[in-house]
């Protein structure tokens, strides 16, 4: 019997056997945390209908947003399914109609001078590096310094989303800057990650790099919506306008779908350039 002490750690266990991420584990436990405070009993005595309920009034009193919803769609799934044992016809008909929305682009002087607005060395540089090779915040935040392939003009970005390896091009403007903030600004830490929170041994939070990014934004009087990830779409228009491919964007920021990648079509107007010299011309002035 799974019981309200138990369920979480044999639904741990379960996502550990099929490696899922720390974070995707984390939203997953709280999605069920949240429906068992909602019902107020142990999971054992829930039903079908309860779900079901559980479900509409997700949509139809707290008006979640579907990707909320679309998060509890899965984690719900996955608790009934593989730790419950219970393959409910709930599931068999639940759907999440997800707006596809364009993503909040900077133009390359908003993204200047947002950076420009960071005056924390660690996490400048942490952030010029993420716009400058259009990475996720946890890609760039894991960053080693053996990822840096200076010969080759590559970053390697191991383990990124769907646990897949990948290259991005390496400016040659952002190599000088690696260097210098390695020699003068990066405090001085055992640790293998080129970005180092406050304890030097491990890296950056990315909670407090998103709060930089709010901070910048209102300095500066920003007023797109603008987060850490709003880099790497800039960074990907910005190719797309210079005239890189869509084969190629997709292949550098790792998408797994062709139609991901054509989202940013409707947000640029390409031209035509080779890519090494575009992602030097285009970091150039950071």
């Amino acid at each position: 019997m799974i019981t309200l002490e138990n369920w979480r750690a044999r639904m741990s266990e379960d996502m550990r056997l099929r490696d899922f991420r720390p974070r995707t584990q984390r939203g997953y436990l709280m999605a069920v945390r949240q429906l068992v405070d909602h019902l107020g009993r142990d999971p054992e005595t829930f039903t079908d209908d309860d779900v079901r309920r559980y479900f509409l009034y997700l949509r139809e009193v707290k008006k979640l947003a579907p990707s909320s919803i679309n998060v509890a769609v899965f984690a719900l799934r996955f608790f009934f399914i593989h730790t419950m044992r219970r393959d409910w016809q709930v599931f068999d008909i639940l759907r999440v109609r997800m707006p596809r929305m364009l993503p909040t682009v900077l133009s390359q002087g908003e993204v200047r001078q947002l950076l420009g607005a960071v005056r924390h060395p660690v996490r400048r540089m942490a952030l010029v590096t993420i716009y400058s090779l259009g990475l996720r915040i946890g890609e760039g935040l894991a960053l080693e310094a053996e990822h840096i392939d200076s010969d080759r003009l590559m970053v390697w970005v191991r383990d990124g989303k769907g646990a897949r390896d990948r290259g991005a091009p390496l400016p040659r403007p952002l190599l000088v800057r690696l260097r210098r903030y390695w020699r003068d600004e990066r405090p001085a830490s055992p640790t293998k990650f080129l970005f180092v929170g406050k304890g030097g041994t491990a890296p950056l939070d990315d909670t407090t790099l998103q709060k930089t990014v709010r901070a910048a934004k209102e300095e500066i009087g920003l007023k797109k919506h603008t987060t850490v990830h709003t880099l790497r779409h800039s960074y990907a228009t910005h190719l797309l306008e210079a005239g890189v491919s869509l084969r190629t964007i997709q292949q550098i920021l790792g998408h797994k779908s062709l139609s991901t990648t054509e989202l940013y079509m409707h947000v640029t107007h390409p031209a035509v350039e080779r890519l090494q010299e575009v992602v030097d011309r285009l970091m150039a002035d950071l």
